[in-house]
């Protein structure tokens, strides 16, 4: 039987695999005598409530469907290992840095933001790209995006944002108005919107895109020191990205491409791999520098800050099953180990919460029970709830006990030092400046050639210019900001598109 690839021989593989089928049972273990049919009174009579088996078919079928993410609902999944390549344990004690050769298994999960499951994997979208590391001292999550930087700063403005992402809340279509609305209204999102309308706006699946952990966090050493920390994580396959009309094309003909793409990589054996790197700034920098250095719209100079070479990411098998390993995968900021601690980065903070919240709105409060999500050793208070897998057994679920429950590991106390934080509580929605068009003025001028340029221009032009004629105005203004020449480009090209249609 001749193949394209190999996700489309998966299940030939499975039977080569498994040549001979295991007895059919019930979910509660006992032989299936007749699968194919209920049991009734007669060949023509009424389905008997006694027959449990079709009632178990039926009730787990209609409880099938767990509630999908509400962002980055569509995703693809793969497992493999990190390796550590270089010493950094003067930044950091967390144990899967400390030995050079040491591998850590993880997991990944790809993803699209702002679509449903069922969405293209092709539309202009950032892409997430998170990291599960399964480490002795228990599970770090990685949780980043495909660019360095994102649209907001703050978080309480995350839900709005995403709406503007996802439909109208009455035609229930997507709606462009929305998005350059919010935009055009909240600049600071103006680094993350050129990236998103670049040629990087569309990578070319996602082994050709790089990995960030956008915020800033906390490396803390053996000795209680600590520097601010991002982490990057650059693909070894080269950046490629889709250009408009293939993207579009493929959206039609194949809106599973880079789910597919991935797929059979790893099934030739044509493992994804990706160089895994830091910056530090100190403390005393970070108080003397020039902006906000917590600021998630912007980044770290590479010349002030250069990477520092860490390890490698390799992803080398393809998930079992999907919905166990990946629809049931929970990432969250929040899971850190000893050596790794957040910083003030508002939108960390953030999704600190949100994060866990969401998980166990999905898959209940002991979604860390679920084996791919499953620390590889536990001890907690936790008990019961929904599907309380592993419930301790007999140990005593109070502290303090006198009866041999878990006690606190002093051992580790010097990784969580005290920082002094001092300032007035208040509301503080930062006043939009300079340096929120510094970086993206940056971009524009030096970090895009002249083709470049224009398909950016082109790139926003096509979606601005089915907003309202204020939106566009609006645009026009804020981008001027950022820089004239790309203002005038996207004012032409806008004025191009009106009067194309009004010659139609």
């Amino acid at each position: 039987m001749a193949s394209r690839d190999k996700s489309d021989t998966q299940l030939l593989d499975y039977k080569n695999k498994n040549s001979t089928p295991p007895v059919a049972t019930t979910a509660f273990g006992a032989r299936v005598i007749v699968k194919d049919a209920t049991e009734t009174i007669g060949p023509r009579g009424p389905v008997l409530l006694q027959d449990v088996h079709y009632l178990e078919e039926l009730a787990h079928f209609d409880r099938e469907r767990i509630p999908e993410r509400v962002v980055h609902a569509k995703g693809a999944g793969a497992f493999g290992y990190f390796e550590v390549t270089h010493d950094i344990t003067k930044y950091t004690a967390a144990k899967l840095f400390d030995t050079i050769g040491k591998r850590t298994p993880i997991a990944v999960r790809f993803s699209t933001v702002g679509g449903e499951a069922g969405s293209a994997d092709t539309v202009r979208d950032p892409r997430g790209f998170a990291v599960k590391f399964y480490t002795e001292d228990g599970i770090w999550d990685l949780v980043g995006n495909n660019t360095p930087v994102f649209f907001i700063r703050d978080p309480i403005l995350f839900p709005s944002f995403i709406h503007t992402q996802k439909r109208n809340p009455q035609t229930h279509l997507k709606d462009p108005n929305m998005m350059w609305d919010f935009h055009t209204l909240r600049p600071e999102s103006m680094h993350q919107w050129l990236f998103l309308f670049s040629d990087r706006g569309i990578p070319d699946g996602f082994r050709h895109m790089n990995g960030y952990g956008s915020h800033t966090f906390k490396l803390v050493n053996k000795n209680g020191d600590y520097v601010y920390c991002k982490f990057h994580y650059k693909t070894d396959q080269g950046i490629k990205n889709l250009d408009v009309t293939k993207a579009e094309k493929l959206a039609g003909s194949d809106p599973d491409y880079s789910l597919r793409d991935l797929y059979n990589a790893i099934a030739n054996g044509n493992f994804p791999s990706y160089t895994f790197s830091i910056q530090v700034m100190t403390p005393e920098q970070a108080k003397k520098f020039k902006f906000n250095p917590f600021d998630l719209t912007k980044i770290w100079s590479h010349s002030e800050f250069p990477l520092i070479p860490v390890g490698k990411l390799v992803l080398n098998r393809n998930p079992e099953n999907y919905f166990a390993e990946v629809e049931q995968i929970a990432m969250s900021p929040a899971h850190m180990v000893p050596g790794i601690q957040p910083s003030p980065d508002r939108m960390l903070q953030g999704r600190l919460f949100s994060y866990n919240d969401t998980h166990r709105h999905r898959l209940g409060p002991n979604y860390l029970q679920i084996p791919v999500n499953c620390p590889f050793k536990v001890k907690t208070y936790q008990r019961d709830g929904f599907m309380a897998i592993n419930n301790q057994g007999s140990a005593p679920n109070y502290h303090p006990n006198s009866f041999s429950g878990p006690k606190t590991d002093s051992s580790v106390q010097a990784l969580y030092p005290k920082e002094t934080i001092t300032g007035d509580i208040y509301r503080y929605d930062d006043e939009v400046t300079n340096d929120d068009f510094e970086q993206p003025r940056i971009f524009y001028q030096k970090v895009l050639d002249e083709a470049a340029k224009q398909r950016l221009v082109s790139n926003l032009a096509g979606s601005l210019s089915q907003t309202c004629d204020f939106i566009q105005e609006r645009a026009i203004r804020i981008y001027q900001k950022v820089d004239l020449d790309l203002s005038n480009r996207l004012r032409n090209e806008l004025n191009h598109k009106q009067r194309t249609k009004a010659s139609l």
